[in-house]
């Protein structure tokens, strides 16, 4: 029996990081059980070569960066990830040593964050590289985070520090200089903070991807109240502040940060510490959410409206 091509590639680089569910890879379809008295939370995205990431960025640090935008969703929801089905299209003339490091990245951060594959499909394209990962995962009944629900006077809180992925991939185009590394890494490879305890503490959130303003603006819309915040209260990376204020406006809008948004009211703002201390991951508290028309301020430190010329990262 003659294999082809596609079945011995799937066998080489991506049975071995199958669950038992997904049936050896040798199947149509994919088993699942979910954990009992559980919700399932499922979330999509796509990454495609030169608008994701660049083409000749390291393969192995491309198939992390796939999973970690994905668990990033999750753990805005608050959930636990479990397992994936992944789409991967790449060109007929795709070195076997790029999915060797692909299937390599995917392996290591499996193993970090206790998820699996299931299934999915590869197939040629003429175009770029393009890659789909949909991630599952579950919560508690009715406690999954949504970007309704932020509330009157709850507090805007963030993870982590915001602008580095926009700025690393300014310095991957040549455009900045980045003695430390950091503001690269930070871009190829987002750290999802997968882990902290939102249920009973935050009212809404969401993660930022597209650009901290414009998210900001998508959990205004859903709960329908203006947001505020101080642009000098947003965290910044070392990195990210010896670029110099010539690229606030990047950080504030550029997206890729795969950070926390989080609307949190003042009681339970004692909780978030505790729980972001709990779980090692840092917390920052930038603004309000106020009623009002459905917008996002800005403001600098003594007060005075911060205009922006972009308000973040568009798909189309």
């Amino acid at each position: 029996m003659i294999i082809p091509a596609e079945f011995s590639l799937i066998a080489r680089h991506f049975r071995p990081l199958a669950a038992a569910g997904a049936l050896d890879l040798k199947d149509d379809a994919a088993l699942l059980t979910p954990p009992a008295e559980r919700e399932l939370v499922l979330t999509a995205d796509a990454m495609v070569a030169g608008v994701h990431f660049l083409p000749d960025d390291p393969p192995d640090l491309v198939g992390r960066k796939l999973l970690r935008v994905n668990l990033s969703d999750l753990a805005a929801k608050g959930a636990v990830p479990l397992a994936y089905l992944m789409t991967v299209s790449t060109p007929r003339d795709t070195p076997e040593a790029w999915f060797a490091g692909f299937a390599a990245g995917l392996a290591a951060d499996q193993a970090t964050y206790g998820v699996s594959l299931l299934g999915g499909d590869t197939t040629s394209t003429p175009g770029p590289v393009s890659l789909s990962l949909t991630l599952i995962g579950h919560v508690a009944p009715d406690t999954a985070i949504r970007r309704s629900g932020a509330r009157d006077d709850d507090g805007i809180f963030v993870t982590g520090t915001i602008g580095d992925g926009a700025l690393g991939l300014a310095v991957a185009r040549g455009r900045l200089s980045d003695p430390s590394g950091h503001l690269l890494d930070r871009y190829r490879l987002p750290q999802p903070r997968v882990g902290l305890t939102l249920a009973g503490i935050a009212s809404a959130g969401m993660d930022v991807s597209d650009g901290l303003v414009q998210d900001l603006g998508h959990i205004c819309q859903a709960s329908d109240l203006a947001a505020e915040i101080t642009a000098d209260l947003v965290p910044l990376s070392d990195a990210a502040r010896a670029a110099g204020p010539a690229w606030l406006e990047t950080c504030l809008t550029g997206g890729d940060d795969y950070e926390l948004l989080l609307a949190v009211p003042p009681n339970r703002e004692a909780a978030l510490y505790h729980a972001a201390s709990t779980a090692g991951i840092p917390v920052t508290r930038i603004g309000r959410f106020h009623s009002g028309p459905a917008e996002v301020i800005i403001r600098t430190a003594n007060g005075e409206p911060l205009a922006l010329n972009r308000g973040g990262w568009s798909h189309f």
